[in-house]
């Protein structure tokens, strides 16, 4: 399941990288070395984790095998919504209603707490407050109704909901029969959030190198990663690659690896728009998504644009003429955008459970892992590494919160299991149709 030249493919036409430049680079590991904790993956969890472990005293070592947010942290829909990936009442079948709001809080937290380290760390992301949840037909709308009620009602948790006649006040589809609008989450550029957030962790004392590829590790009280530069000796690690640890590090991968999938997503982002037709799209400048199970997503961007993502692969294989694909989708949405170009068109690889639960845990006493956010792990990611960094602290009390959560293995096995998933969401994309 090697999808690296694909997804090299994929970055290649990226917005964010047009619009972040990197301006520094992270040298490669010198030489062996030890720390407190060395982490595995610079991207949003890891670095998150990293900031979180220097300011609670110990020495960190982040290990990035090609570049900070390389993968799904610095190339993803930019939206910062609350809750997880998998329905509430997922987890609520797993943990109990308690525990479930403890859940809830900390996804609301997630989102609180990008705020305040673009605040403390002066990001400039293009942060921008709302979301709007969306619905494209009658059964549709019962279903978002359905949810907000449910969030109302059990976590007080408090929506706006948007019949259709008010529409047009909040976005200019007419796509849509129905909407939720939560202020509370919002939308950002997270590759400028990605490398504000490995700047920071590097004020901090944060000892991070790209290029540094992790072969093995060696369990242990003192736990041995192997590199291409030296070995790296620590008390702690942290494996936070999520999928592109398998192709990277396969054999740190080999445990994790049967409980998430790589399925390809895609975004475009149109020309530059006159200013007022791209504040005409969305008048209350939320990022918006609709509730199918396969679903489309957009939200305007800083600089006038409408940056548009859907479609998804489950046999890894870029769909054909993406963007061209991808322009339509876009126009059916906004007819007002037709003839619209796209100027640019990327993608890549986000890792799934086969719940849609994240999959956070131990391997071992001094190995933790934090993978399956299922493509919605902006906020999440970031809670996530405070919460792993509590526990390598000495307080596990939230983390366990999520290792309780139990994780099926796809299946098929290593050869049918990417078929087999690909199979279930033909199922789910009739579902969305009817």
């Amino acid at each position: 399941m090697r999808f690296l030249e694909i997804d090299r493919e994929l970055t290649r036409l990226s917005y964010y990288d047009a619009t972040a430049p990197r301006g520094v680079s992270f040298p490669a590991l010198p030489g062996a070395t030890q720390a407190d904790v060395a982490i595995v993956g610079g991207g949003l969890a890891g670095l998150s984790a990293a900031i979180e472990l220097r300011q609670r005293g110990m020495d960190v070592v982040l290990l990035e095998a090609q570049q900070v947010g390389f993968g799904a942290s610095g190339r993803n829909g930019g939206q910062a919504i609350h809750g997880l990936a998998c329905d509430q009442a997922t987890i609520e079948a797993e943990l109990g209603i308690e525990e479930a709001r403890r859940t809830w809080a900390m996804s609301l937290e997630a989102i609180d707490l990008i705020r305040a380290r673009c605040k403390a760390f002066g990001i400039d992301c293009d942060w921008r407050d709302g979301y709007l949840g969306v619905a494209v037909n009658a059964r549709k709308a019962r279903a978002l109704r359905e949810g907000v009620d449910h969030l109302a009602t059990h976590y007080g948790f408090e929506q706006t909901w948007i019949d259709q006649p008010d529409l047009p006040r909040w976005i200019a589809s007419p796509r849509y029969v129905a909407a939720a609008y939560d202020g509370r989450s919002g939308h950002l550029h997270p590759l400028k959030y990605t490398l504000g957030l490995a700047r920071a962790a590097v004020s901090l004392g944060v000892r991070l190198h790209e290029r540094t590829t992790v072969t093995a590790l060696k369990p242990g009280a003192v736990a041995e990663l192997a590199t291409p530069h030296g070995p790296v000796r620590a008390r702690q690690v942290l494996l936070a690659g999520n999928v592109y640890l398998q192709e990277f590090s396969p054999l740190l991968a080999r445990p994790l690896s049967p409980r998430i999938m790589p399925v390809g997503t895609y975004i475009t982002c149109s020309q530059a728009l006159d200013p007022a037709l791209a504040a005409s799209l969305v008048p209350c400048g939320a990022a918006v998504c609709d509730n199918n199970f396969v679903l489309d997503y957009f939200r305007p961007t800083a600089d006038h644009r409408m940056l548009y993502g859907g479609r998804a692969s489950y046999t890894t294989q870029t769909p054909a003429h993406l963007a061209d694909g991808m322009q339509r989708r876009m126009a059916a949405t906004f007819p007002q955008l037709a003839g619209t170009r796209v100027e640019y068109a990327w993608g890549g690889f986000v890792d799934i459970s086969f719940s849609r639960a994240p999959d956070f845990g131990r391997l071992g006493s001094n190995v933790y892992y934090l993978q399956g956010f299922s493509g919605h792990g902006l906020a999440l990611t970031g809670l996530a590494g405070r919460v792993v960094a509590e526990a390598m602290a000495g307080d596990a009390s939230r983390f366990d919160v999520f290792a309780k959560l139990r994780h099926r293995e796809f299946p098929g096995g290593r050869l049918l299991r990417m078929p087999a998933l690909a199979l279930g969401m033909a199922y789910y994309r009739l579902k969305d149709l009817l």
